[in-house]
């Protein structure tokens, strides 16, 4: 496979019902960069659906794979995803929501722990810990006593909804700064105070 070949992976669940839900942030940007590359999602024998394109006119190209399984065995299709494409794993940037981080905030980082989230858990077996990069999409903590588990898989409020396309862009544009200007870059582009 060419040198120059990127997987994103965005994590959530399979189904419209999961469609909306914080879990699918991930999804939701591989959506947003899907429509950039005017690329289309479809089965993909790698238990992902897949959609190819290009990083601008003959930049690199990109593979988006989202996993036809749960959150938590996000680890098996994203495996197979790299290995169909003959990658290695510094080739891999997987797409997350994150709850420790504030709503509407974007934060990058390469390797580390699962930090609690279990599609993070399981893509770290399935890979044998290896040293992704993570963009991670802040969807804050839940309000009061709610458990987390039911936070994460209900839709955003109606007041986060405003600022959620916003929040989507910039998913997408920090996987297309990763790539194309190296990771510490993006990281000092993103974690910047927004103006």
């Amino acid at each position: 496979m060419a040198e120059n070949t990127w997987i994103v992976v965005g994590l959530g669940n399979p189904g419209a019902q999961y469609a909306g839900n914080r879990h699918n942030v991930g999804q939701m940007v591989l959506d947003e960069l899907a429509e950039r590359m005017s690329a289309r999602f479809g089965a993909h024998k790698s238990n992902n659906r897949v959609a190819e394109g290009r990083l601008g006119f003959g930049g690199p190209k990109l593979v988006l794979g989202k996993p036809n399984s749960f959150m938590n065995l996000s680890g098996g299709p994203t495996a197979a995803l790299l290995k169909f494409y003959s990658l290695q794993p510094d080739r891999l940037i997987v797409v997350h929501d994150e709850l420790d981080i504030p709503f509407d905030e974007i934060r990058l980082k390469s390797g580390g722990g699962h930090g609690g989230h279990n599609g993070i858990r399981d893509i770290l077996a399935a890979t044998g810990g290896a040293d992704f990069t993570r963009v991670r999409v802040g969807i804050g903590r839940p309000p009061g006593r709610q458990p987390a588990a039911d936070f994460v898989l209900k839709d955003f409020s109606g007041t986060e909804k405003q600022t959620l396309p916003n929040l989507i862009a910039d998913g997408a544009d920090a996987v297309e700064a990763i790539i194309t200007d190296g990771l510490a870059s993006a990281q000092q582009k993103f974690h910047s105070p927004k103006a």
